[in-house]
């Protein structure tokens, strides 16, 4: 493959964001999903492509691939496992980290919550796999890790474990991820605006006492004039740095750090243990703990605060923007066909677990503000962290209650094991190594952790 083929492949990226942003504008079904310019593009991509176009292309026809090539296909299916280090490395750079007593108090019950959802989605999901997708469908065991790997990593957790999924024997995973992910953030929203609804009707909320629903600039995500803001800010003078390759170069220091962490753990382990854990860990949990290594010491010895947020975020945002549409651009249908019903099986249990941890567990967790802070939860469980931040921003506009503060310190301490996090990289190869029934004890273990600090401690006072 040649370097201009590569650029070409890339060049394509930009053709499809814009075309995903275009049909979002004048969709209003779209709209009222919120579903973001990333998975329209991808859609379309896959529907242009060498799996549907293509199929009704002759062989040897200029379009038997679609209106794709061989190379952007390569190029593509690479991406998603490049880009989730740059969302991870991102992740905790330029963010002030709060004290301890501060995070206890206003995060003790979310994290309560997102633990026992979280590590719930294993118990469940392994469950289903020893119950019905072991010995009726003949899947690995590694299948019951899909609904957490899925649901609450996103399509970007589920992209970055594709190299670890295959090799360890079940390279189809990556296909099912992707389309449990899809089927997470659609949900979301849907039982998201439904559970809002019945919130309100029911006086379950304590903000609003109404939907009046987004303006219609929100809805066809155009940011509204009077709320519009720098991306960033210029911490350094061009003439020096550009500030965005300043901010760039940081992230990829922080992927660098993590892979000399990732090396030193193989070799560590290779020379202590004799054995090869540590080698189906993928980097970008890894590349998350070099950021919290850079930032750490940008809080110590930066005076000057070069660190931007907010240019963090947008770098943090492209990448994940390349990674969704390139992920779902090159998902196998016909592996999501073949696995279809254990592909629908665990779609409805991890939605169903969802449900009952939103439903159930927060009004007990949560003395106050239970519905505006649980429905964030909610959103994240089901794949994207965005989903959480805009259902809470329907029940709670201008930030009335404790919601948004208390669902960003919980991401602190929850971010780095769980969603994309260590548990959740460590996960598929503790279940291959291990087997079904040690993971299914430590999840549930984990889990009723979660949940009696939930019922018996956090529940009892009155937080945020």
């Amino acid at each position: 493959m040649t370097p201009n083929e590569i650029g070409f492949a890339i060049l394509y990226i930009g053709v499809f964001l814009l075309i995903g942003k275009i049909i979002r504008v004048y969709s209003t079904l779209l709209q009222n999903l919120f579903l973001p310019s990333s998975i329209i593009g991808g859609f379309i991509a896959l529907l242009l492509g060498p799996q549907v176009f293509g199929k009704f292309m002759p062989e040897d026809s200029t379009f038997s691939n679609g209106v794709m090539t061989d190379s952007i296909i390569e190029v593509w299916s690479a991406l998603p496992g490049l880009m989730i280090n740059v969302v991870f490395a991102a992740l905790f750079l330029g963010a002030t980290i709060p004290k301890l007593k501060d995070i206890w108090s206003y995060a003790g019950p979310q994290l309560a919550l997102g633990w026992s959802i979280g590590w719930g989605q294993y118990v469940i999901g392994l469950m289903v796999a020893v119950l019905v997708l072991v010995p009726f469908f003949d899947l690995p065991a590694m299948s019951g890790a899909l609904i957490e790997v899925a649901f609450e990593g996103g399509h970007g957790t589920a992209a970055g474990m594709a190299s670890t999924f295959e090799e360890l024997g079940f390279p189809e995973a990556f296909d099912l991820a992707i389309g449990l992910a899809t089927i997470g953030v659609l949900s979301g929203v849907i039982f998201g605006i439904i559970l809002i609804n019945w919130g309100v009707r029911n006086k379950k909320t304590k903000v609003i006492k109404d939907v009046e629903g987004f303006s219609n600039l929100r809805k066809r995500g155009v940011m509204e004039y009077q709320n519009r803001e720098p991306a960033g800010k210029m911490t350094l003078r061009p003439e020096s740095i550009e500030p965005l390759s300043f901010h760039l170069s940081i992230v990829m220091i922080a992927i660098l750090l993590g892979w000399l962490i990732l090396q030193g753990l193989v070799q560590l382990e290779a020379a202590t243990l004799g054995s090869d854990f540590m080698e189906y860990i993928p980097l970008f949990p890894l590349a998350m703990m070099g950021g919290i290594i850079l930032q750490i010491f940008f809080s110590k010895k930066d005076k000057y605060n070069l660190v931007d947020r907010r240019m963090i975020n947008r770098i943090q945002g492209l990448a994940l923007d390349i990674l969704i549409l390139s992920a779902i651009a090159t998902v196998s249908l016909e592996v999501i066909g073949e696995y279809l019903v254990p592909f629908l099986i665990l779609a409805a249990a991890g939605i169903a677990w969802n449900l009952f941890g939103f439903l159930v567990l927060a009004p007990r967790f949560i003395p106050k503000f239970w519905f505006e802070r649980g429905i964030g939860d909610f959103g994240q469980s089901m794949g994207v962290t965005a989903t959480g931040l805009l259902l809470m921003r329907v029940v709670d506009p201008d930030n009335e209650s404790p919601a948004f503060e208390a669902f960003g310190y919980k991401q602190l301490f929850y971010e780095p094991f769980l969603g994309g996090g260590f548990v959740t990289a460590l996960s598929v190869p503790f279940i291959a190594q291990f087997g079904p029934w040690p993971s299914l004890i430590l999840a549930a273990a984990m889990t009723a952790v979660g949940i009696l600090s939930g019922l018996f401690y956090f529940g009892k006072k009155e937080s945020g």
